[in-house]
């Protein structure tokens, strides 16, 4: 679990440290230093809002049934899914973009107020805690109580991602997002599908899903559970010896659709209207 959850906090977190440093940036380049202290604000009631619910989800569970607590896992495993899915998705288009239109967006709310430019720095920051507050939730149910590879993993993929926001910030480094951001997908993408298959064997377990004894394949005769392969298998693809027809199938269909449809080339943008008219050489025929 100590990789994934370092990869997805990474990921998470460069792409919350890349709002902050593209609104600081823009604020200290147009002289409104006077506006950090909203945006550090919004930064950090989006942060408390996070932890505050990693927190609820991850301890405030515990003293429920083993069936109410294989329902909530289950069930948050999916939305996490649902997440990290859009969240690949997004990023592959809005790499390119997303400079522009938080600068429009923090642009607009300085004409409005200290309120709006707090909630623009929330609203960048709040998706990305949301997103990572599920994710931990559902890494740490998958990890077994007990266990801390979870948390570790995060404490370094978040740290990772904080110290490359400032050395960015800084003109230290530069990183060509497009590229990290396809990579890091595909591999997120993978690790979605160990999370999902997991998922739908907690919510077998609380019978909430049938099939808990429909094995797709039983390995463990093969793969010890207790082997360090087996066990990076697990911490990063959540593969288990012994898995449901329902996971194996689920897996199968999500990463093999979703990876198709991530890799596919992005379709060319129409030319407008005035290139078009611009760059048309052919004679015109008056009325």
């Amino acid at each position: 679990m100590l990789a994934s959850n370092a990869l997805i906090g990474l990921r998470e977190g460069l792409e919350a440290a890349l709002v902050v440093v593209i609104l600081v940036a823009f604020l200290v380049k147009t002289d409104r230093r006077w506006a950090l202290r909203y945006v550090w604000a919004g930064v950090g009631v989006a942060v408390v809002l996070s932890v505050g619910l990693g927190a609820l989800l991850t301890y405030g569970t515990r003293q429920l049934t083993f069936e109410a607590q294989e329902t909530i896992g289950g069930t948050a495993s999916i939305i996490a899914v649902v997440f990290v899915t859009f969240m690949v998705f997004w990023m592959k288009s809005a790499s390119r973009t997303i400079s522009g239109e938080l600068k429009g967006k923090l642009d607009r709310a300085l004409d409005m107020g200290p309120l709006a430019i707090a909630l623009v720095a929330f609203l960048g920051i709040g998706r990305e805690g949301l997103e990572t507050a599920i994710f931990f939730y559902a890494t740490t149910q998958a990890a077994g109580q007990g266990n801390s590879q979870p948390l570790i993993g995060w404490v370094i993929g978040l740290g990772a991602a904080v110290l490359l926001g400032w050395l960015i910030y800084r003109g230290a480094v530069k990183i060509n997002l497009a590229r990290f951001f396809r990579w890091t997908g595909i591999l997120l993408v993978l690790v979605a599908g160990g999370i999902l298959a997991y998922g739908l064997h907690d919510l077998q377990e609380a019978g909430v899903l049938p099939g808990l004894t429909t094995l797709a394949f039983d390995v463990s005769a093969t793969v010890d559970p207790g082997s360090w392969y087996a066990t990076l298998l697990k911490g990063i693809f959540n593969f288990t010896p012994s898995t449901t027809l329902l996971q194996a199938v689920a897996w199968v269909l999500y990463v093999g659709v979703v990876l198709t449809l991530f890799l596919r080339p992005a379709r060319p943008a129409p030319q407008s209207p005035a290139v078009t008219s611009a760059t048309d050489t052919r004679p015109t025929v008056a009325a």
